[in-house]
């Protein structure tokens, strides 16, 4: 440092976008002494055409408000920073932006360090010329939009792979041995696309030919609610698995919410139980819209007479059960509530589970065939609800179509 000199650095406020083709490179240069800074600018005056500098002499001049600038020249030896103490300061203000560290031919060892800390480049100062000093700045600033490109693909990439993992906690595969029955679901998340709600389902066959099914939906929206379904769904299974009765499945699955939910979270659930003989089936509701039953070309919605609250909300609740005969080739489809509360074009109220119903009911009777393709029927209705709201639902949609005496 070379004390005493007069001023001679220029300062010019930068404003504009990122650098792009044909524009010039916003530069903030951090050099307290002024014969440096003065051989700098004078370096870049013939590409003042290329380059735009803003000077300021200090570490706490240049993190004092927001940095405006793709990429900082910055001096080592700063009267209230030395070494790479400055750097670390300056990085953490602004971690987007590129740096490149000037150095003294004494101090390249602290440069190449620099490097390793999460600089762009270094360059010694008495080493350098104009094009040299442009062109080391550009690829900094190249560089450190590639790093910040592949940064947010990693992160992405950790994102999509986490709900991946809770997506196949919440939607598994169904243990059913019985050939005579299908199972087909789908699973849409919500309008923004990048989180999983708490919607869950699952089926198991018990070993005397028991089929126990349920469909849920935790309070809620985000990773949080998503892993406080995996774990639901995965305490439910266990509990059936392990031949409790209904009943008591419900109020452990509910001892397991009070114990891991987040912010009072609480869970609407739908449990039906279909009996060995397939003609008949026993259902709980508790604070869930009920199955759409469908039998040849009729479908109509299980009753909500013995409509419970659902899990989480009251101390001892009950919840009754209802019986329901089958007839043979029928199929049950469970859902949660984000298939109906949609808008529909042209007015005020939403869907509405029954209106839901009836539109796909109307699909089924002009496509008599559809039992050969369960997977599109869930396809189409959730295409045609999507369309009725005119863009993406906000809610997560899980559907489960459960078929028996269907030909696979």
């Amino acid at each position: 440092m070379r004390a005493g000199r007069p001023h001679l650095g220029r300062r010019v406020d930068v404003l504009g976008a990122p650098p792009r083709t044909g524009q010039p490179l916003r530069v903030l240069l951090v050099e307290d002494d002024d014969g440096d800074a003065f051989l700098v600018t004078e370096l870049l005056a013939d590409l003042s055409e290329h380059i735009v500098v803003r000077r300021v002499d200090t570490l706490a001049s240049a993190v004092s408000a927001p940095l405006r600038a793709d990429c900082v020249l910055l001096d080592l030896q700063l009267p209230d920073a030395v070494g790479l103490t400055a750097l670390t300061r300056l990085r953490q203000h602004s971690p987007e932006t590129a740096v490149v560290v000037l150095t003294g031919q004494r101090d390249e060892a602290i440069g190449v360090a620099a490097v390793a800390a999460g600089a762009q480049d270094y360059l010694v100062k008495d080493q350098v010329d104009g094009l040299l000093l442009v062109k080391a700045m550009r690829y900094a600033w190249e560089r450190k939009r590639a790093e910040e490109a592949e940064r947010q693909l990693l992160q992405q990439q950790l994102v999509a792979d986490e709900n991946r993992r809770l997506e196949r906690g919440l939607l598994p595969a169904p243990l059913i041995s019985d050939e005579n029955l299908n199972l087909v679901a789908r699973y849409r998340p919500g309008r923004d696309g990048s989180l999983l709600g708490g919607d869950f389902y699952d089926a198991a066959e018990l070993p005397d030919g028991t089929v126990e099914v349920v469909i849920g939906d935790v309070s809620g929206h985000g990773p949080d609610e998503a892993a406080l379904g995996v774990a639901l769904r995965i305490g439910w299974r266990s509990l059936v698995l392990a031949g409790l009765p209904t009943s008591e499945v419900l109020r452990t699955v509910e001892k397991v919410l009070l114990h891991e939910r987040i912010n009072h979270s609480f869970v609407t659930l739908c449990t039906i139980t279909i009996r060995p003989d397939r003609r008949s089936l026993r259902m709980r509701l508790a604070g869930h819209p009920p199955p759409l039953l469908i039998e040849g070309d009729a479908g109509r919605l299980l009753p909500m007479d013995n409509l419970g609250v659902p899990l989480g909300l009251m101390p001892d609740a009950v919840w009754e059960p209802v019986d329901v005969d089958l007839r043979p080739g029928w199929s049950l489809l469970l859902y949660t509530d984000g298939v109906f509360e949609g808008k529909v074009k042209g007015q005020t109220e939403r869907l509405g589970h029954e209106n839901m119903a009836n539109l796909l009911m109307a699909d089924l009777r002009a496509n008599p065939g559809w039992r050969q393709r369960p997977g599109v029927v869930l396809d189409k209705l959730i295409a045609a609800v999507e369309e009725l709201n005119e863009g993406p639902l906000d809610d997560d949609v899980a559907l489960a179509l459960l078929s028996h005496g269907e030909i696979r």
